[in-house]
């Protein structure tokens, strides 16, 4: 083996990262010049640009880059001369600290200006431009940049990355080493972004023995917290089991004991229910699931036999003429009912609680507009919601009234608590929530709250669709054989949708029939066998050919949705490879490279968590906007999100975002784009199957484009979906 060697140098550029691993390679100036840069490779964490680095590792040739030096740690070198100190602040490592102001300290303080800073910041005020304002913002800047390397020092050591250093800090603080130390499981459920699996490495490294019992419970929760991630409301207590031994690798008594622990201290709680086959099983739930089933199951049916009536104009006893008012409304729309849809708009008016469900084409938004503009043709006060802000935007504009997401509507608050909830309840005769096959268990129970009794429910959304990104069926549950909520399905598809190859092959699709691709203006297939060359020929029919073809704006108005995230036509390769078509990168304008990612001014991106504490309240998981601005001295950029809100970002948040040049079809819910590209890819079997194609070809208003393989796309329209989501709402309904 090599002996270990020494480098000192500034840290010039990091080409690549690894935001998991902390493998990092990147160029370094050593003193020999700028045009001769020394390639160095690995455990670069937390390094900053400009930073002045002793790294010890070996030397070693790679064969195609060349020479390079292999890095087993480092230490930060705080720079010696004036130009290393000007080039180490100017690099963007403190906030506030850009190249100008920079120029301007070092000006004043010379090489004393790190000394300055640590020692008598109040100094700062004696450069040009400098107010007490900044001053102390720099300051302060200075302090957290030096605490966080202290931890990330220590964290290295049991390899955790950068970012998840640098949350860690931000939650505990001065506390940090301490927390990683003693309780590395809190870590799992305190700080987003850290698993089980993560924590269980840090826990290994501080030496938690394998089989302690809090190892298992929270190998346990972490399962339970898994299968919810998955859309399971809780999870069979054999199931469980297998999977704790499985995950933990220890023996299933001791799995078994820490389960009865962790029911006893109210971790998880244990409940007998009526399985599939009729044979009870013994479920094992989260505590907020589990709670939530209930007051769910508890809100809707005491709003479904509430004694008093916001609407009375509507009930029975006020003896209405629905021919009438049918004609009325006729008249007033210009359009009259079928009878799926007139059923559909009595009930919604007369009953407290109520489903209205159908596929594309068959008349959902004119009859959720004709139940609206009968209700306020009675001056009932309409609330109307919908779970993402492009879906509230699009019930608007059908309606003419006022829209919002369910998130704004319950005013969401940091934790996740509403504003309005049973106590408070929202001021509303009737509340029209659609896209509702989107609805989790937690966001419906939150909802079902927020409502008086004697207000009118509505839910509308189209069951045949993918469930909620969330745990629960909420929509399929409410569906239910034997739901004693009251709802109409709407069956017939109507003339003018027909005419139409993506509403006619939705249809076609939801009954496992293969799509017409040929002879269709707004309905296309691009045959390429081969995943890579399809991911390649995606982009360009996404970011050229439709744009050119139908006048559409490739950032704004098509949409690439992917069956999965991984592989070369998954949603994380075209997306890189979408940004470099549509968003380029530009000598001067600047960019922020976080993780694998790099970020421009016209990026569109996701919000990829719920963060309650961003925004006026909140913003969600799902979330879609448009990078309108990029700060590289203030450290952050702005994202103007489809609810028309400017949201900031800190550089160090930048792991809540994601490019949506391409989304997964499951993050598409209940959004809609003029033009949808979906690749169908043998390199995706697994997860293609009819109510995910289903799903995406429905995004469309106007025209979809498949790319990819026949055989894909065969096996999509013919695979129907494994099985239902581990979820008892129904039959809670039905015995509570």
């Amino acid at each position: 083996m090599r002996q270990l060697a020494e480098v000192e140098g500034v840290l010039e550029r990091i080409t690549y990262a690894n935001e998991e691993t902390g493998y990092t390679v990147a160029r370094m100036d050593t003193g020999r010049g700028a045009n001769d840069l020394l390639t160095v490779v690995g455990a670069l964490l937390g390094a900053q640009v400009g930073e002045s680095l002793r790294l010890c590792g070996r030397w070693g040739s790679h064969p195609r880059y060349g020479k390079q030096f292999t890095v087993e740690n480092y230490t930060t070198v705080l720079p010696a001369t004036v130009q290393g100190i000007r080039r180490y602040l100017g690099s963007g490592l403190i906030k506030g600290i850009g190249p100008r102001i920079a120029e301007r300290i070092v000006e004043v303080f010379g090489t004393d200006t790190l000394e300055v800073i640590e020692t008598e910041p109040k100094r700062l005020i004696e450069v040009p431009g400098l107010g007490p304002k900044r001053t102390r913002k720099i300051a302060d800047a200075w302090e957290e940049q030096k605490a966080i390397k202290e931890v990330m020092v220590f964290l290295q050591g049991v390899g955790v990355s950068t970012s998840l250093a640098v949350r860690i800090y931000k939650k505990y603080g001065d506390a940090s080493i301490g927390v990683v130390k003693n309780q590395p499981y809190r870590l799992a459920s305190d700080v987003w972004g850290i698993g089980f699996l993560t924590a269980d490495k840090i826990a290994q490294a501080v030496g938690i023995p394998h089989d302690s019992p809090e190892r298992v419970k929270a190998g346990l929760q972490y399962a339970l917290s898994q299968s919810t991630d998955q859309g399971h409301c809780y999870l069979p207590e054999e199931r469980l089991i297998a999977d704790g031994v499985k995950l933990l690798q220890v023996d299933v008594g001791l799995v078994i004991d820490s389960l009865a622990e962790l029911v006893a201290e109210d971790g998880v709680v244990r409940e007998q229910l009526p399985g599939e086959t009729g044979e009870p099983i013994t479920a094992v739930y989260l505590v907020p699931f589990h709670r939530a089933e209930i007051s769910l199951a508890n809100q809707l049916l005491r709003l479904l036999h509430a004694d008093g009536d916001r609407m009375p104009a509507f009930a029975d006893t006020a003896g209405i003429d629905w021919e009438a008012a049918i004609g009325w409304l006729a008249r007033r729309t210009g359009a009259d009912l079928a009878p799926e849809q007139r059923q559909a708009v009595q009930l919604a008016l007369t009953q407290r609680v109520a489903v209205l469900t159908g596929g594309p084409g068959c008349g959902k938004s004119f009859t959720v507009k004709s139940i609206v503009t009968m209700a306020l043709a009675k001056n009932a006060k309409v609330v109307l919601a919908a779970p993402t802000g492009r879906a509230a935007k699009r019930l608007a504009e059908l309606t003419g009234a006022e829209a919002s997401t369910v998130h704004r509507l319950l005013e969401l608050r940091p934790g996740g608590a509403a504003a309005f909830d049973r106590d408070r309840p929202l001021d509303a005769d009737l509340v029209v929530v659609d896209e509702a096959s989107m609805l989790d268990l937690i966001l419906a129970n939150k909802l079902a709250k927020a409502v008086a009794p004697g207000t009118h429910l509505l839910f509308v959304g189209d069951v045949d669709q993918l469930p909620s990104v969330g745990a629960g069926e909420v929509l399929r549950d409410l569906l239910a054989d034997h739901s004693p909520i009251p709802a109409v399905r709407l069956t017939q598809v109507f003339r003018q949708a027909q005419q139409s190859g993506v509403v006619s092959n939705a249809h076609r699709i939801n009954r496992g029939l293969p799509p017409v691709t040929d002879g269709l203006a707004d309905f296309f297939l691009f045959v390429e066998e081969d995943t890579e060359r399809a991911a390649g020929l995606t982009v360009d029919v996404a970011a050229r050919r439709v744009p050119q073809k139908f006048g559409l704006d490739p950032r704004r108005d098509v949409q690439v949705l992917a069956p999965m995230h991984r592989g070369p036509a998954g949603a994380g390769n075209l997306n890189t490879l979408l940004q470099a078509a549509i968003t380029p990168a530009n000598e001067g304008v600047p960019e922020r490279r976080f993780g694998g990612r790099t970020f421009r001014v016209g990026d569109k991106v996701t919000q990829i968590r719920n963060n309650y504490e961003k925004g006026a309240n909140g913003v969600f998981n799902g979330t879609v906007g448009v990078v309108t601005a990029l700060d590289t001295v203030e450290q952050q950029l702005t994202v103007r999100t489809d609810e028309d809100e400017d949201i900031t970002y800190g550089f160090d948040e930048l792991d809540e975002l994601a490019h949506a040049y391409a989304v997964t079809i499951h993050r598409s819910q209940g959004s809609e784009y003029p033009a949808v590209v979906i690749p169908v890819t043998t390199s995706a079997w697994t997860m293609l199957q009819r109510n995910l194609l289903y799903t995406a070809v429905t995004r469309a208003k106007k025209l979809v484009v498949l790319v990819g393989s026949r055989r894909a796309l065969a096996q999509a329209v013919r695979a129907v979906s494994a099985g239902r989501r581990h979820t008892a709402l129904d039959h809670r309904l039905t015995t509570s």
